[in-house]
């Protein structure tokens, strides 16, 4: 078995690498998210996200097949930073008191929101980028609570690798960081059993880039550092004071808002598996409160196993 495993690693082992392609919450970073991730995710979860995504390897492992890899195996491959495979397509009703664990979601296409110019007219379209970040970006060990509600499944994360920092490139070089997170995601069902074609999405909330422990350039940080550019004091006396430089020296915590919608396709009764896609919208860094975000939309796919 385990010879068989090494040659499913080492004829997979290039597929692995990435595609080329006091906390304040800023209300008025709080975008309404719900639209674009009803919209595109939904649409895109259930019909465009299975065109992103067919192009996975078909030598994936299981879980089972994972376990049983030494470290060694596994070191330098890549596996580390994929979701296990799931085969069948079988149901699972959860029962009362029933968690979800080992979730593990990991992106495989990324898309930054921008404005566009045509013709004379401009208009936001989400334009591919190329992720730069080494394998360390997909999200694992997540677990969270089961519960009904009408008879439907919800899904309360509770903790886990549940944030990754990751940043893209747009095709015009420009590199976009965000914290890729599903952090106090609230993920409501469409049904009482996991099962193929079983929907699910909610609300999660995603963290700063940067902690207030972080200093800038000009060391100016959040709750450490200069409260102003030292180097720049002329800027900041005077009649208009600091205006020039408010947001820059005034470091805040951003806390924003995203949404996820998942899909599950496959579901393993025997080893209380499920897997699937997800599509997730969310804002990319502030710099702390200095930059404008944009929106990013993540596709990929998703592990899980009930417990």
């Amino acid at each position: 078995m385990k010879l068989a495993v090494a040659a499913l690693l080492v004829g997979s082992a290039a597929a692995f690498a990435p595609a080329q392609q006091g906390a304040r919450v800023a209300t008025d970073l709080n975008m309404n998210l719900r639209d674009v991730a009803s919209n595109v995710g939904k649409a895109a979860a259930v019909a465009g996200l299975g065109l992103a995504v067919a192009s996975a390897p078909a030598q994936a492992l299981t879980k089972s097949q994972i376990n049983e890899l030494s470290y060694l195996q596994v070191k330098g491959t890549g596996l580390a930073n994929r979701c296990a495979e799931v085969v069948g397509e079988d149901s699972i009703t959860p029962k009362s008191g029933a968690k979800l664990v080992d979730m593990c979601i990991e992106p495989k296409a990324w898309a930054v929101e921008e404005e566009i110019g045509k013709a004379g007219k401009t208009e936001k379209k989400f334009v591919n980028s190329k992720v730069m970040t080494r394998q360390t970006y997909t999200l694992e060990g997540i677990e969270g609570v089961l519960t009904s509600e009408g008879g439907s499944i919800v899904f309360n994360e509770k903790e886990g690798i549940d944030y990754a920092p990751t940043t893209v490139q747009m095709p015009g070089g420009e590199r976009v960081p965000f914290l890729f997170t599903v952090k106090d995601l609230v993920a409501k069902g469409n049904g009482g059993s996991f099962k193929p074609g079983f929907q699910m999405g909610g609300d999660f909330n995603t963290p700063s880039y940067r902690t207030g422990l972080f200093l800038d350039p000009k060391g100016r940080g959040g709750t450490t550092g200069y409260d102003m550019a030292v180097a720049l004091p002329g800027l900041q006396s005077g009649e208009e004071g600091d205006d020039e430089l408010f947001k820059e020296n005034n470091k805040v915590f951003d806390v924003t808002q995203g949404r996820i919608e998942m899909e599950v396709n496959k579901v393993n009764a025997e080893e209380s598996e499920i897997g699937g896609v997800f599509v997730a919208t969310q804002l990319s860094d502030t710099d702390m409160g200095s930059k404008v975000p944009k929106k990013i939309l993540t596709k990929g796919i998703f592990y899980a196993k009930v417990e």
